[in-house]
């Protein structure tokens, strides 16, 4: 784990899926392991088919709903070795979660699981353009899940008492520093566990 920030910073401009490339440059003798967790079926049977384990490391799929991290770590621990440092990832996710005290309880949840030297990776979309803000607004009027936009000052509270690694919360883009492309409404960082 001690180079999780050049693995995740060097697939993410990559497009493999996360677990493909961790397999790829993964030191010799260590075999990664994943959970994914999701909740919707359709999500689920794709990956299913399109992500499975391989003698470098296993995949596991959890049908569950993010809300319950209990299940969800109980579940996890079946694959992870939480005595060992592992990445936890909130991809996009936490926007689904409108109060902000129940996102940071999940998390926290997560965090209280895993040892020091773990990292926290996580992005949401942010309010920082009216055009982010119109976007959401106009999806949350038919969206089955609605989205909730946080302010990367709300977001950074999500690493409240971990070490960020650089270049911090950020722009996504900027933790492709060799892409060319604008900046997005979507601020992510990664974030060890002391």
């Amino acid at each position: 784990m001690s180079s999780f920030r050049e693995y995740y910073s060097s697939w993410w401009m990559s497009a493999e899926p996360l677990d493909a490339f961790l397999r790829r440059v993964a030191p010799e003798g260590k075999d990664p392991a994943f959970v994914y967790v999701d909740n919707d079926p359709l999500v689920l049977t794709h990956a299913r088919a399109l992500l499975t384990s391989r003698p470098e490391g296993a995949t596991r799929y959890l049908d569950a709903d993010l809300y319950d991290m209990e299940l969800v770590l109980r579940e996890a621990a079946r694959t992870l070795d939480f005595s060992q440092p592992v990445a936890v990832l909130f991809m996009g996710v936490l926007g689904h979660v409108a109060e902000d005290a129940v996102a940071l309880g999940l998390v926290g949840a997560a965090l209280d699981a895993v040892v020091s030297g773990s990292y926290l990776a996580l992005y949401d979309g942010t309010d920082l353009t009216p055009a982010a803000v119109e976007s959401a607004r106009i999806w949350n009027e038919s969206a089955a899940l609605p989205y909730h936009l946080r302010s990367p000052a709300r977001l950074a509270r999500f690493f409240d008492g971990l070490e960020l690694v650089e270049p911090g919360l950020v722009t996504v883009t900027r933790w492709r520093p060799d892409a060319e492309g604008r900046e997005i409404d979507q601020f992510g960082a990664v974030g060890r566990k002391p």
